[in-house]
This record gives C-alpha cells, sequence and structure tokens, in this order.
C-alpha cells in the first residue's frame, strides 16, 4: 500500500499482479519449451519456432480485429469492468485447460494458447483505459510503472514456485518435471482469477446518465467507432505515436515471447533459460518504479527512447551471443527497461487522448500493438526458417526499433494535448 494513495490505485495495480502470472510462466516461460519439447516433439527446431510464431500471430490477430470495437462499446456503455471480467476468466479458464493438452498435440494447444493470449489481451484494453478516469495526471507516469512492477513481482512470484516444481518434482510431491508445468498451468489460471477480484471491487466506474442495453452499446460503439477511424486519421500527433508505438513495441512483445524459444534453438538448455527469466521478474519489479520516477523527472518520451536504445543493444549482442552466461546478463539488462518502456507509452498516451473517450482510444492503442504481435513473431519465424538460422531470425527484428525511435522523435505532446482539448471542445463530424 506504500506505493498508493488510495485503494483504488492499489486495487487497480493488482490487475497487474494477477495477469502477468500467465505473461510470465505460460507465454514467456513454460509454453515455448513445452510446446517445442512435448507439444511438437521430434520436429525440426525452426519448424516448430514458426508454428509458434503463427500462434502469437493468430492471437494478435483476434484481438486486433475486436479491440477497437470492444473500446468503443466500453465507453459508450460504460461496461469497462464487466468486459474486463469476461476476458480476464476467459484467459483463467484457457490456461488451466492447457493441462489437459496431450503429448504430440501442437494444434490443440495453439488453439488454447490462442484463446488464453486472446483473454489476456483482451481484458488489456480495458484496464488500460480505466487508468485515467480515476488516477491524476501528475500521477499517471507513477501508477502506470507501479502497475507494471505489481506485474513483475506477482508474475516473478508465482513464477519462482513454478520453476521449483520443476526442478524437484518429488518435492511437491509430483512425478516429474512434465507434470509439474501441467500444475503450473492450473495455478496460473488459479492465480489470475483470486487477484482479478480487486479491481472488480476497489476500482470505480463512471455509471451512464440512463441504463443502457447491452444492444444498444453494441449500435453505439459501431457508430462511435466509425467517428474514431476518422478521428485518429485526423489527430496528427497520435496517429504519428501510435505508428512509433507500432513498430518498437513489437520488437519488445517478440523477443517477450520469442526469447525462451531463440535461445533453445542455438542450444541452451530450457533450465538456464527459464532461470533467466525470473531474473528479468525480480530485476523489473524494482526498475519498472524507477522508471515511473525517471518518467516524472525528464519526461516519459525522453525515457522511451532509453529503453529503445537498450533493446537494440540486446538484439546486437543476442545474434552473436555463444554462451549461457550471457543470456543471463541481458535478461537483467532487459528487466532495467522492459517494465518501463512499456508503462511509459500507457502513460504517454494517455497525455494525448480525450478523457471522456479512453477505451475507444486505447482501443485503437492495443490495436496497434496486437498487429505487432502478429507482425514480429512471423518475421523472426520466417526469417529464420528461410535462412535456416535462428541468428538471422533475432537480427530482423533491430529495424523495428530505429524506425520506432525515428518516428517518436516527431511526436510532439504539447500539441498532442491541444489536439485532444479541441475535439473534446468541439465535437465535429470528420469527413
Amino acid at each position: 500500500m506504500f506505493l498508493f494513495k488510495n485503494k483504488a490505485e492499489l486495487g487497480w495495480s493488482l490487475y497487474d499482479w494477477a495477469n502477468s502470472a500467465f505473461a510470465t510462466t505460460i507465454m514467456a516461460g513454460f509454453f515455448p519449451v513445452f510446446f517445442k519439447e512435448y507439444w511438437s516433439h521430434g520436429e525440426a527446431v525452426t519448424e516448430s519456432t514458426y508454428k509458434l510464431g503463427l500462434a502469437n500471430s493468430a492471437a494478435g490477430m483476434l484481438v486486433a480485429m475486436m479491440a477497437p470495437l470492444l473500446g468503443a462499446i466500453a465507453d459508450y456503455g460504460s461496461h469497462k469492468k464487466k468486459i474486463l471480467t469476461f476476458f480476464a476468466y476467459l484467459g483463467a479458464l484457457s490456461a488451466m485447460a492447457l493441462f489437459l493438452v496431450a503429448k504430440g498435440e501442437w494444434l490443440m494447444a495453439a488453439i488454447v494458447y490462442v484463446a488464453g493470449t486472446v483473454g489476456f489481451s483482451g481484458s488489456l484494453i480495458f484496464y488500460d483505459s480505466l487508468l485515467p478516469t480515476f488516477v491524476a495526471e501528475q500521477r499517471i507516469d507513477f501508477v502506470s510503472a507501479a502497475g507494471y512492477a505489481m506485474g513483475y513481482l506477482g508474475g516473478g512470484l508465482l513464477f519462482l514456485l513454478n520453476v521449483a516444481m520443476t526442478l524437484s518434482p518429488q518435492t511437491f510431491g509430483l512425478a516429474d518435471a512434465g507434470q509439474a508445468v501441467r500444475i503450473s498451468f492450473v495455478s496460473v489460471g488459479i492465480w489470475w482469477g483470486v487477484f482479478t477480484l480487486p479491481i472488480i471491487w476497489l476500482v470505480p466506474e463512471a455509471k451512464p446518465k440512463q441504463a443502457i442495453s447491452v444492444a444498444s452499446a453494441v449500435r453505439g460503439g459501431l457508430q462511435q467507432l466509425k467517428r474514431t477511424f476518422q478521428k485518429v486519421r485526423h489527430l496528427r500527433t497520435i496517429f504519428l505515436f501510435l505508428a512509433a508505438y507500432w513498430l518498437y513495441i513489437d520488437g519488445v512483445d517478440t523477443i517477450i515471447r520469442m526469447a525462451v524459444d531463440y535461445g533453445m534453438s542455438i542450444g541452451f538448455k530450457s533450465s538456464d533459460l527459464i532461470v533467466a527469466l525470473l531474473i528479468t521478474q525480480f530485476v523489473g519489479f524494482p526498475c519498472a518504479i524507477v522508471f515511473g520516477r525517471l518518467g516524472e523527472k525528464i519526461g516519459a518520451k525522453r525515457s522511451i527512447f532509453i529503453g529503445i536504445a537498450v533493446y537494440l543493444l540486446v538484439v546486437l549482442w543476442a545474434v552473436r551471443m555463444q554462451h549461457a552466461w550471457e543470456f543471463y546478463a541481458l535478461a537483467v539488462v532487459i528487466g532495467f527497461v522492459q517494465g518501463g518502456i512499456q508503462a511509459l507509452s500507457r502513460s504517454l498516451y494517455s497525455r494525448l487522448i480525450p478523457h471522456d473517450q479512453t477505451a475507444e482510444f486505447y482501443g485503437f492503442y492495443n490495436l496497434l500493438g496486437k498487429f505487432a504481435v502478429i507482425f514480429g513473431p512471423i518475421l523472426i519465424g520466417l526469417t529464420g526458417l528461410i535462412s535456416k538460422s535462428s541468428r538471422v531470425g533475432i537480427a530482423s527484428i533491430s529495424v523495428l526499433f530505429v524506425l520506432g525511435g525515428i518516428l517518436l522523435y516527431f511526436v510532439d505532446e504539447k500539441k498532442g494535448q491541444e489536439e485532444a482539448k479541441y475535439l473534446v471542445r468541439q465535437p465535429v463530424e470528420l469527413e
């Protein structure tokens, strides 16, 4: 509670604690390992990497198609928390369902994983959109970063328990490491479901002036979605930021989801890679908070530039990496900036959008983020498949950080705020 001024800030941040169990234990940790060694047993490493990339891209495509409409519906009918709850429990149940997928059934594993990722990503649209509705502007950078910090700590603690289960399954009364991994999938679903409750109970959401049915919300959302396309096209600063974000967050998310697969492809032990992920989680907890303070001191935009530069260096180092200790070192470096670049991107965007249309505009924010997840894993998978080299595959994402940084340079925060204020004052129909 020492990080937060009230129960609403704490309740909001605990949802990061909840869903990060899926991001850490499943998306970044055990799913890539289990997919390659258990569900795709006997296949070439580049082939299983390609299939994993397809699964991540399919999930991204589904969320990308839904995100703007869901955001518009939520704003029109004030249903943010209801829809967040639906997606959260879809993800939690899907995580537990992975326990049931048998060896060699890579397609079923991919389908269940896609459902879980849709739940994870879909809930974040409404989680993000709640932030500027109850937090003062001067606190947004810090609270946003504190949410990521809570995610690192919560996800890391459960992941630590799950790793211990796989390294010493007999201690926990389990038959082997494979059973421990499958039990870990169940633990993620339970953790996610339980810690979703605080955001439901503690975070306020403005009620509509009059009761609106779901059907009316859908109709209104469709009309609002059309207007939003027109707005975004005319709001130059938001459009420019979203283009920059789409590029650099592509690189960030691809590294999160494909790092373990890459390490295994170049010959590292899965146990070394899992321990490296733990390092990232626990380094990321304090560093996300520090990045939030840094955003308050030098500005969110400058801090994001620091994160982009670090990620570019990480990619260049990873291409030439030869030893397991280097993967540990890269895990520490990524932990310094991963939460910060995500948190400050979210808070910078919150300053550029009209605050009475947050879910609508965060729908587009997440739309771009999920399209990044579509192309990033496919880029690394296809490049590696064609070149027959996982190192060439990982190198291909460096261009995303360079182009994203160039576009971000031209984003003018003050101009963006003026555009948003003008839109609120004069909500004219844009052609």
